[in-house]
């Protein structure tokens, strides 16, 4: 027996999902999925689901794109895995070699690791190391933004701000100093985003000012704080935050983990502020949504503080068993060639229009406090008490109730908390952007209705 309430019953008495309550799977049932195809995703039961949040913002070009598969079919039958020390193979020289040619000016350094908090622990260690290989030891504490994420490892919890992940765990995170986020949902009537931006900023400079002396890195996810539920902000910040973390000497870490290759409407979103971070450190849509890869891009600079005699012991001992995987990276390489050959961006710019323009219809809902959009990421908030933007208690889980409609519908759409949105894969259409939209309408006014 293989069917949909089999394979689910035998799910449930071995795996423990990531991010849930497993008790809620008493009452909703699992959903196996056996096969995926452009945007769409097909239960063993034969229902299909859109998916609009591209697997956890992963997948890029569809489910089973022909030209990602062809790379790893070929690329299998020739090296599956190799150990990057003291080693290096084709795929990973490539790869680094094109990241190096479409990222910031300056970036010509690339580290591996597994995945997107792997990232930012090799990027906070870098920095700390760095400081330390110079001369400066007391550079040793980071600076974040209230709302931020960017992992749940220690060291990425440390540096992040929603409390939902990193509260419990506080005792054995080391200290930060967080600053106001830039979060435009935030700025008073009429205000427009780049005024706010420029206002929220003063805070960061006051930080920048006190504590330079004690300042490794500032941290941001640029443009756009995903997980806090995609709240958004003007690119002037990232120009300002970059003139001053040059002023006091103070690293830049640009967290491009969800928002780079295209999400926000350029290939990196630091490139909407005209900056060139530190570190960027970059994962899901890296392969297009295939396999896990992550990449911390550096300076000259940086790399030099490393280089040394052995009996220095100035090296970065950092590593991963699957660091540089020739068929990850063999999926990276055939997604930046779909980015090569195709006009990836300026169709985006198209579908984001469109998903904007519709979106926004649901504004004039009693219970939608904001639309919003950067690039293809577009967020709905809602909210019980609309002119004062007072939110539902989150024990009501509004953002569930959204969720499961959607999945009678036919979508799979997860809202984070009561913000509903769409990050979708971009081979979507039109048509299925007015889907989405409709899905989330329905879904919105059933979830607000009492």
């Amino acid at each position: 027996m293989n069917d949909s309430s089999d394979l689910a019953r035998r799910d449930l008495a071995v795996v423990w999902h990531p991010c849930t309550q497993m008790q809620d799977h008493e009452s909703l049932p699992m959903i196996p999925i056996r096969r995926g195809q452009g945007v769409w995703l097909e239960g063993v039961d034969g229902r299909r689901y859109l998916d609009a949040i591209s697997s956890w913002w992963t997948n890029l070009f569809g489910h089973a794109n022909p030209r990602i598969n062809d790379a790893l079919k070929a690329q299998l039958d020739r090296l599956e895995h190799v150990l990057l020390a003291g080693f290096t193979h084709e795929p990973v020289v490539e790869l680094s070699e094109k990241l190096v040619a479409i990222a910031p000016k300056g970036l010509t350094r690339c580290f591996y690791a597994d995945n997107g908090s792997s990232a930012i622990e090799v990027a906070v260690k870098m920095s700390f190391h760095y400081w330390r290989n110079s001369g400066q030891p007391a550079k040793r504490r980071f600076v974040t933004l209230g709302n931020s994420y960017h992992g749940e490892t220690l060291g990425a919890l440390a540096v992040g701000n929603v409390d939902l992940y990193k509260e419990i765990y506080k005792p054995l995170l080391m200290d930060v100093l967080t600053v106001p986020s830039p979060d435009c949902f935030e700025r008073e009537p009429g205000e427009s985003w780049e005024a706010f931006s420029r206002r929220q900023f003063a805070f960061m400079d006051m930080t920048l000012a006190r504590h330079a002396h004690e300042i490794s890195a500032v941290i941001v996810e640029p443009l756009v704080q995903c997980a806090a539920g995609m709240r958004m902000y003007h690119p002037i910040y990232l120009k300002l935050l970059r003139e001053a973390c040059d002023r006091y000497n103070v690293h830049l870490i640009a967290d491009e983990i969800a928002v780079g290759f295209g999400r926000t409407g350029t290939m990196f979103a630091c490139e909407q502020a005209g900056i060139r971070p530190d570190f960027m450190c970059l994962s899901k849509g890296l392969t297009g949504g295939y396999l896990p890869l992550s990449v911390v891009l550096t300076t000259g600079q940086v790399y030099e503080a490393f280089y040394a005699d052995y009996a220095t012991q100035r090296a970065f001992l950092h590593s991963h068993s699957y660091t540089g995987n020739p068929l990850a990276c063999t999926a990276a390489l055939a997604s930046l060639a779909i980015f090569g050959t195709d006009n990836v961006l300026g169709n985006n710019r198209a579908l984001a229009a469109h998903m904007d323009k519709r979106a926004r219809e649901l504004a004039q809902h009693p219970h939608v406090a904001e639309v919003r959009s950067t690039g293809m990421i577009c967020a709905i908030e809602m909210v019980k008490d609309k002119a004062a933007r007072k939110p539902y208690p989150w024990q009501e889980r509004r953002g569930l109730r959204v969720y499961r409609h959607a999945l009678e519908k036919g979508a799979l759409l997860r809202p984070i908390g009561n913000v509903v949105y769409f990050m979708p894969p971009y081979v979507i259409t039109p048509a299925e952007i007015d889907f989405l939209v409709e899905t989330a309408a329905s879904g919105i006014e059933l979830a607000t209705c009492d």
